[in-house]
C-alpha cells in the first residue's frame, strides 16, 4: 500500500479535473466539494496497487455519486436555496479555469432541463472527452445507447442556449409584469410574460413546466406573503416575498428574449440570510 501522504499528493493532482466534472454534472458547488470528497474517501480505502488509470478511476467514481445525487434529487426534494457559483473556499485557479472554460450560465440553465443520465453522458463525453465504453457501465447502459443518450442531450443543448438578458432595466420591466399580473390575476398576462416551456426549479429540481402550471401556481403564490417587492437577489431582478416584516422567500428569474425561461425558489432561512439583497424603489 502507499503511503497515505504519497496518495493525497496523486489525488490532488487531479482534484481540479474531478471538480470541474462534479460542478457542471452537478451545478452546485458545494455539492461538487462533496462529490469530491466521497471519491477521496473511497480512493483511501482501496488499494491503489490494483488502479490501472487513477484519472479514469477517480472520474468514474466522481461520475457515480454525480448521477445518485441528481436521481435523488428528483426522488426527494429539499429546501429550496438560490443556484450556487463555481467558487468555492480554497479552489485553486487551475480549478475556476477549468469551470469558467466550458460551464456558463446559459448552457447550466438547458443542463437542468436534462435527465440525470442524458446530463452525465454528455458532460462526461462532450466536455471531458470520457469514451462511451467507460460511460456505459456508470449510467447502466451499453456503449450505444450511452451515445444515444449524449446525442439527445445534445440536440436539447444545441440551437436552443439562450442569450440571457442582462440588462436590469429590461429586467425590472418584465418582472414587474409578472408580479403586478399576478395580484391582479391576470392570467393573460402571466402568459405574456413567461415562456411557453419555463420551469420552476427547487434546489435545482424542476418542480413545474410550462407557462399555463407556473401561471396558475403565480395566481396563488402570494396568498402567504404579506408583501412582494422587487429587489435586486445576487445582483438580478427578483422578488421578496415578505411576511410579518421579514423575507419568507425569493423569487430568482432567468430572463431570455424577454420572456421569463426559470423560476427558482428559495425559502430556506440561511440562503435568504447569504443572498444579497436590495429593495428596489418605484
Amino acid at each position: 500500500m502507499e503511503d497515505q501522504d504519497v496518495l493525497a499528493e496523486r489525488f490532488e493532482a487531479h482534484r481540479a479535473r474531478l471538480r470541474a466534472v462534479a460542478y457542471q454534472t452537478l451545478g452546485s458547488a458545494s455539492e461538487a466539494d462533496d462529490a469530491v470528497q466521497e471519491a477521496w474517501l473511497r480512493l483511501s480505502r482501496s488499494d491503489p496497487d490494483n488502479i490501472e488509470h487513477l484519472g479514469g478511476w477517480l472520474t468514474t467514481v466522481v461520475a457515480r455519486v454525480c448521477l445518485n445525487m441528481l436521481q435523488a434529487r428528483r426522488e426527494q426534494p429539499v429546501g429550496m436555496h438560490l443556484p450556487e457559483s463555481a467558487a468555492s473556499d480554497g479552489a485553486g485557479p487551475e480549478a475556476e479555469a477549468l469551470l469558467a472554460d466550458s460551464m456558463g450560465p446559459a448552457l447550466l440553465v438547458i443542463l437542468h432541463t436534462l435527465a440525470p443520465a442524458e446530463r452525465l453522458a454528455f458532460v462526461l463525453h462532450d466536455m471531458f472527452a470520457v469514451p462511451f465504453d467507460d460511460i456505459a457501465p456508470i449510467v447502466g447502459r451499453s456503449p450505444a445507447a450511452a451515445r444515444q443518450l449524449a446525442s439527445r442531450a445534445r440536440r436539447r443543448v444545441q440551437g436552443v442556449t439562450p442569450v440571457l438578458d442582462t440588462d436590469l432595466t429590461r429586467q425590472r420591466a418584465i418582472v414587474d409584469a409578472f408580479l403586478t399580473a399576478a395580484r391582479n390575476g391576470d392570467f393573460d398576462a402571466l402568459l405574456e410574460a413567461l415562456d411557453p416551456d419555463v420551469v420552476v426549479r427547487s434546489n435545482g429540481t424542476e418542480v413545474m413546466r410550462g407557462a399555463a402550471a407556473v401561471a396558475g401556481r403565480a395566481l396563488t403564490g402570494l396568498r402567504s406573503a404579506q408583501v412582494s417587492l422587487l429587489a435586486l437577489i445576487n445582483g438580478a431582478v427578483g422578488v421578496i416575498n415578505a411576511a410579518e416584516g421579514r423575507p419568507i422567500s425569493l423569487q430568482a428569474f432567468t430572463i431570455s428574449g424577454a420572456k421569463i425561461i426559470a423560476v427558482d425558489l428559495i425559502d430556506d432561512p440561511g440562503r435568504i440570510a447569504e443572498a444579497d439583497l436590495a429593495i428596489l424603489g418605484r
